[in-house]
This record gives C-alpha cells, structure tokens and sequence, in this order.
C-alpha cells in the first residue's frame, strides 16, 4: 500500500477529532473519505499533508513516515478556496508551477492541456476575480495538481459546479489516475463518490464506520432495493411478504425487502396475468447506505 493510517488518534484538548483511524490507499487509487459536517475529513487531510500532527498513531507513506517524503509529491485543493484575485489566471498558473519547481516548458505545456481540457481558453489572460466561481474553482484545481504530484488530496471537489464542469472534473479524475496518480477525496454527493471510487472509508464523530471497497459495503445490505412498473396498485403490493416499505415514485413502486430471497415469490405473483413494466432489483445506492450508517442528511 502506498499511504497507510494506523490507529490515528487527534485531539484537542478533551475533543477527539479523529478516534483510531485505519485504513490504506494503494497505489494509483481513488480513495473516497465520506462523512457528515465535522466527522474529522479535513483534520484527517491535514495530518496526511504534515500541517497537524496526530496525537498518536502512525501515517505513512510506501513504508516511509509522510513528515520525511518530499512534499513535492503531494498536491492539495482545501475546501476553503483560495486564489489570487488580481492575478490573471496564467500567471498565477506559472506561479504555483514554478513554487513546485517545474521548469518553463513544464508548466507551458501543463498549462496549455489543461485550460483547453476545462474549456478556459478564453479566460487564459482574465484576472481571477472576473472569472464565474465555477471557473475559479476550476483554475485552483489545476494548480493543486499542474506538478503532477504523486498523491492528490481533494477536499470537496464538486462543491458548486454546475452539471457540465462537474463531468469535466470527474474525467480530468480519471485520467490522472489512469496517468498512475493516488487520490484521496471527499464528497457530500455520494453519487461522485460511487461513480469514482474503488475504496472508501465513512466517518462519523471521527470513528470510522466502515473501510473497504464499495462492493463489500453494499454486500452488506444485500440487493434489497426492488423498483417495479406496473398497472398493480399499491395496496395489493404491500401485503405481499418480505416488503418492509413501499413508496410511490412518479410511475415506479420502490420496496424495500427483509432479505433479496423475497424477490422472486414476488416477481412469480405480479407477473401472473398483470403487465409488469419493469421489475429491478439490485443493491442500495450509496447515498441511502450513508444515510442508514451515518443517520440524517449527509450536510
């Protein structure tokens, strides 16, 4: 494993942030940290990058203490924005390549991909400040990683950008993984999380619920989420057995079941001499995994 956490305690003063955290990323990974306001993600991402010492524990990285790794290989986008406002957007672009060392032609040629990639071409000699805060929040994305570092901390990523630059985000994602890059981020829409994750770890008050890859979460709960559309009306569906509630949505019936086993006697009884639709049955999502670990709404 490339980044391992081993029984990771911080506190301040009688406040334990973050209660014996373990997991391990492996190398060219897509690691999700997934949990409520305050469930201790940014202190967690704070010890990673060295800014705060863990009370205990160990954090490293390829064997290898991260306080003694050159920091070079680490890029970072805060949750708190931050970028130069009177500073055109090249410029500033220069500015964080040249802070990491890279030479001229580097940083021209990190530079021109990736304002094409995320569609800034016109925005290129703009002073920050004019630029819409989806487009900010774009070129602070690019400095976090114009070095190419070897491990990428993303804290909340997708907050505020529109549909179109979030899918612009989730591919320039995958391809620095595909290019070999370790990323570990953060995300209130569990729909990100799903769709980029290959491992997770969900935080609640700083203990950590769960750690491991997406599957063997969902496995947990079993394929219980039944979605059928049919001509059946409701209360003749929920005295069938093995339904714990059934909700209408628009056109669809969503159940959920004691246990996937029910599935079938249920499909063999609607589908006698009734028009069925639709009838799919397949694991939680995410978002309603969290929602029943974690307990309310993920903000």
């Amino acid at each position: 494993m490339t980044l391992k956490l081993e029984h990771v305690i911080k506190k301040y003063k009688d406040f334990t942030a973050v209660n014996d955290l373990n997991f391990s990323i492996g190398e060219g990974e897509i690691f999700g940290l997934i949990g409520q306001n305050g469930a201790g993600k940014t202190t967690t991402f704070r010890m990673i990058l060295d800014l705060q010492e863990p009370t205990s524990g160990e954090i490293t990285w390829a064997g290898k203490p991260i306080n003694k790794i050159n920091r070079d290989y680490l890029g970072y986008l805060p949750e708190e924005r931050g970028i130069f406002p009177r500073m055109k957007v090249q410029e500033q672009l220069y500015l964080f390549g040249e802070l990491r060392g890279m030479k001229k032609d580097e940083i021209e040629k990190e530079i021109d991909f990736w304002i094409s990639r995320f569609d800034l071409e016109d925005k290129r000699h703009d002073k920050a400040e004019t630029l819409s805060k989806g487009n900010q929040q774009k070129v602070q994305l690019i400095a976090s990683f114009i070095h190419k570092p070897k491990f990428l901390i993303l804290d909340e990523p997708f907050s505020g950008l529109d549909p179109v630059n979030r899918d612009l985000l989730k591919d320039a994602i995958l391809l620095l993984k595909n290019q070999g890059m370790t990323i570990l981020f953060s995300s209130h829409q569990m729909d990100n999380v799903e769709e980029l994750c290959d491992h997770l770890c969900l935080l609640k008050r700083g203990v950590s619920l769960f750690s491991g890859s997406l599957i063997d979460l969902k496995k947990q709960y079993g394929k219980t989420k039944l979605t059928i559309r049919t001509n059946i009306d409701q209360h003749y569906l929920s005295k069938l057995s093995g339904i714990k509630e059934i909700k209408k949505e628009r056109d669809e019936y969503v159940i959920s079941l004691e246990d996937e086993s029910f599935a079938k006697p249920i499909f063999d009884i609607v589908s006698n001499g009734n028009y069925i639709e639709k009838f799919s049955l397949d694991y939680l999502s995410l978002d309603e995994i969290f929602k029943d670990k974690v307990g309310g709404n993920i903000e």
